[in-house]
């Protein structure tokens, strides 16, 4: 099971790592909005890996069938790697090279509060909020947690359908009729 989980976590979170950092540099050229679809989107691509992860053990070392637990768990552990790489990268980047980015997006966040037409008392709430959370991503323990409760929940949904979709169990003897017992 750890080389089946290891492989297609590995795989996964390189993927989704790799498509983050491929993907940033576009961020502000196609609208923030528009980045937090295509992000999800590399994220949801990513996780299909569970799937295939938890086939191949079903396939391969479950002998062809294998409980809802079990697939849970080989899934649910593909998932923490992924989710793992992709965290680490994320905060190379952001520690590394990517404040100016964040910059730029939480200007945008309080640009469109501004633009909303709200009252002055919730804009200047809305703006300590922003600048709340911007202070708060500023410690890697807590900048980590948050970017980890990007990319769990999908994982764990597609850990939840995968293992329901795949799981096998061979047929029970007892339930198979032969001609023979008929006669």
């Amino acid at each position: 099971m750890k080389k089946t989980v290891l492989v297609f976590g590995l795989i996964s979170g390189v993927i989704s790592a790799g498509m983050m950092l491929v993907t940033m540099p576009f961020t502000e050229h196609i609208g923030y909005d528009r980045a937090l679809i295509v992000g999800y989107t590399n994220i949801v691509l990513s996780f299909l890996l569970v799937y295939f992860g938890i086939r191949s053990y079903r396939d391969n070392l479950g002998g062809g069938e294998i409980n809802f637990a079990r697939a849970f768990g080989v899934g649910i552990l593909i998932t923490l790697i992924s989710c793992a790489i992709y965290v680490v990268s994320w905060e190379i980047v952001y520690f590394g090279f990517k404040h100016v980015s964040m910059d730029h997006y939480y200007a945008h966040m309080i640009d469109k509060v501004r633009a909303s037409g709200a009252s002055d008392a919730v804009i200047a709430a809305k703006v300590q909020e922003i600048n709340h959370t911007r202070r708060m991503y500023e410690n890697p323990l807590i900048n980590s947690l948050m970017t980890f409760i990007e990319p769990f929940p999908v994982g764990l949904v597609i850990t939840l359908l995968s293992a329901a979709i795949l799981r096998k169990k061979k047929p029970d003897q007892q339930t198979v009729h032969s001609p023979v017992a008929a006669a």
